[in-house]
């Protein structure tokens, strides 16, 4: 821990999210840190569970008031924001993860974790095919936060943590990730091709949001972007039946017939942001948003493509961190096991599988 200040009592948004849970529970663990997190339902079950872990407090409010924001930050030294784009939209997160930025210099927060995602339209030269909402909303803040450090940060510090798709999604119910057992087979179906996926493992989010803020003379200024690796599905299949002992196997799907019948078509004309209005000229349609991110995948195989990772840095920093989808896979079954949820493979049947998502429990209603 630097000595120029002792981030203790940290402001999170986004605290009751997949991400968020993991993170607070790395802050308070040890009780080194308290947090104080911004819920839209304190009485929900996930706001209980941060409750539990001890050294927690909760705030009713929502990151679209500036009122809220203003109390939440108040009298806390660090904050970690991670706006959840698929609640209000694009144009919606990018003005309030600003105004989020800017309150909390005001109130006097020392060190500002972004929550970010690849500002993969700009990574891409600006290829129109590559456009995801949710992904560049992210992206264009974190980059501009970043530009406003090389004036402010005298005044408050800030890390950008940069993850990508969880790979619990590829286990869970409701994401387009999800798989489907056919005839015994472990079948996922979904339109990325010979390339790779940089998958994150929630419980590495724990580790890594920790690090950035026990050594804000590092991470000061810093654009953190993990993974566990660039993750093929083709080999995450392999993976899988290796650790199972079930046939497994990846279905390369293009994109029309993924958003005709593939796990999330029903969602394809929806709005990516369930709160943005489709009468705004800024608005994108679940199918139009993930069309870039599948694209994005696809362009991105062995670490060599669109979205590309320094896994040495990554090693440096989590020296224990999870490098494949065999290992999380192996770690994910013991735990299923020893929480008495069965086998990895029992896990994935239909009638089995669970939510990771807020968003698969919230059943996209709610409000900002």
């Amino acid at each position: 821990m630097s000595t120029h200040h002792h981030t203790s009592y940290i402001a999170v948004i986004g605290g009751t999210g997949a991400q968020g849970i993991p993170v607070v529970r790395g802050l308070v663990k040890d009780k080194h840190y308290k947090c104080r997190v911004m819920t839209r339902d304190v009485n929900s079950h996930r706001a209980k569970e941060l409750i539990a872990m001890g050294n927690v407090e909760l705030m009713e409010g929502t990151f679209a008031s500036e009122e809220d924001l203003r109390k939440l930050f108040r009298g806390c030294d660090g904050a970690f924001v991670n706006i959840d784009g698929f609640n209000c939209g694009e144009k919606t997160e990018i003005y309030w993860a600003i105004r989020s930025y800017e309150l909390a210099l005001e109130e006097g927060i020392k060190l500002y974790v972004y929550g970010n995602l690849d500002y993969v339209y700009k990574k891409s030269g600006y290829d129109p095919k590559f456009r995801t909402g949710h992904y560049d909303g992210k992206g264009r803040v974190g980059e501009w936060i970043l530009a406003q450090n090389q004036v402010n940060s005298h005044r408050m510090g800030v890390a950008v943590f940069t993850t990508g798709p969880y790979i619990e999604m590829s286990i869970a119910k409701q994401t387009i990730f999800t798989p489907t057992v056919e005839n015994g087979t472990v079948t996922w179906r979904c339109p990325v091709g010979d390339g790779a996926v940089v998958h994150v493992s929630l419980d590495d989010c724990e580790y890594y949001v920790r690090w950035l803020f026990d050594h804000p003379e590092r991470s000061n200024g810093m654009d953190l972007e993990v993974a566990i690796d660039h993750i093929h599905y083709a080999d995450l299949a392999k993976a899988f039946e290796k650790v199972t002992g079930h046939p497994a196997r990846y279905i390369d799907t293009d994109l029309d017939t993924y958003w005709l019948n593939g796990n999330v078509a029903g969602a394809a004309n929806t709005g990516a942001g369930y709160n943005s209005d489709p009468n705004d000229p800024a608005f994108m349609t679940f199918k139009q948003n993930f069309t870039g991110f599948f694209n994005m995948w696809k362009y991105s195989g062995h670490n060599e493509g669109v979205i590309r990772r320094d896994y040495k840095l990554l090693d440096e920093i989590h020296p224990t961190r999870i490098r494949s989808a065999e290992e999380f896979f192996r770690r994910e079954d013991a735990r299923g096991r020893k929480l008495g949820l069965g086998s990895l493979w029992d896990r994935v049947q239909e009638k089995n599988l669970k939510p990771v998502l807020k968003i698969g429990e919230d059943r996209r209603r709610g409000r900002l």
